[in-house]
C-alpha cells in the first residue's frame, strides 16, 4: 500500500463558472487576480476581466507567454526567458528578472515577499528573489506543473499531462501532496491563481477560457 497516497484527500473539482472565450484571445497561459479583476495571459495581451460579469474591462500588449502574478501593486509576467513587473495602469514595464528555467518556466505567483515560479518539465517550483532573479530555494513536485498559487499559507498548484490534470495542494517543505482536486477529463490547468477566498481561477490553456473553482474550505 502506497502510503503517501492514502493520505491525499482527493475529489472531484468542482467548477462554478467558465469565462469566456474572449474576443481574439485564442490561449490562456498565466492567470492572476488584484483583489478585484481576474488577469489572464494570452500570448500577445494581458486581459483583465471583471469575475462578476464576465466583461473584460482592460488589455495591456504585454508578452505574457506564461505565469502571472500580483504583489499588491505590480504585476509580474513571464515572457520568454524573464519575468516582468509591470504597472498595471499603465502597461509599463518597469524592471526584468531572468526566469529561473531559461523560457521552459510556468507558473508564478507571489507570496512572502518572493516570486514563487513553477517549472514545468522540471517538476519544481522555485522561490525567487524578485529584484535579482535568485532561486533561493526549489520544492520537487512529482506531476508537471503549471499554475502556483499560495493562498492563506497553503501551497497550491496546478498539473497537465496528457488529458489528466488537476489542483493539488502540497507541502511547500516536502513536496508531499496533501489533497487533489480532479479537473474533469480533457479540461486542463494552465494558469492557476486564488481569489484570496472561496475560489481558485485557472487558465484553461488551449480552450480559451478561465474556469472559477471552488476551494475546500
Amino acid at each position: 500500500m502506497n502510503t503517501s497516497k492514502s493520505k491525499t484527500k482527493t475529489r472531484p473539482a468542482e467548477i462554478v463558472r467558465e469565462y469566456g472565450p474572449f474576443d481574439g484571445v485564442e490561449r490562456i497561459h498565466g492567470v492572476t487576480h488584484d483583489g478585484q479583476r481576474v488577469w489572464a495571459a494570452t500570448g500577445a495581451k494581458l486581459i483583465a476581466f471583471d469575475p462578476a460579469s464576465g466583461d473584460t474591462t482592460c488589455a495591456l500588449d504585454i508578452a505574457s507567454d506564461a505565469g502571472t502574478a500580483f504583489d499588491g501593486t505590480y504585476l509580474y509576467q513571464i515572457a520568454e526567458r524573464r519575468i516582468d513587473k509591470i504597472d498595471p495602469a499603465s502597461g509599463q514595464v518597469l524592471a526584468s528578472i531572468p526566469a529561473p528555467g531559461d523560457g521552459y518556466d510556468s507558473g508564478l505567483a507571489w507570496a512572502e515577499g518572493s516570486l514563487w515560479v513553477g517549472q514545468y518539465r522540471d517538476r519544481k517550483i522555485h522561490q525567487v528573489d524578485p529584484a535579482t532573479g535568485a532561486v533561493i530555494r526549489s520544492i520537487a513536485s512529482n506531476r508537471f506543473v503549471t499554475g502556483v498559487s499560495w493562498v492563506d499559507g497553503e501551497l497550491w498548484h496546478g498539473t497537465w499531462e496528457g488529458d489528466e490534470s488537476d489542483i493539488r495542494r502540497i507541502d511547500p517543505h516536502s513536496g508531499a501532496v496533501l489533497e487533489r482536486l480532479e479537473m474533469p477529463e480533457g479540461v486542463g490547468v494552465s494558469g492557476l491563481e486564488s481569489d484570496g477566498a472561496g475560489l481558485f481561477y485557472a487558465g484553461g490553456g488551449g480552450s480559451g477560457k478561465v474556469r472559477a473553482v471552488r476551494r475546500p474550505q
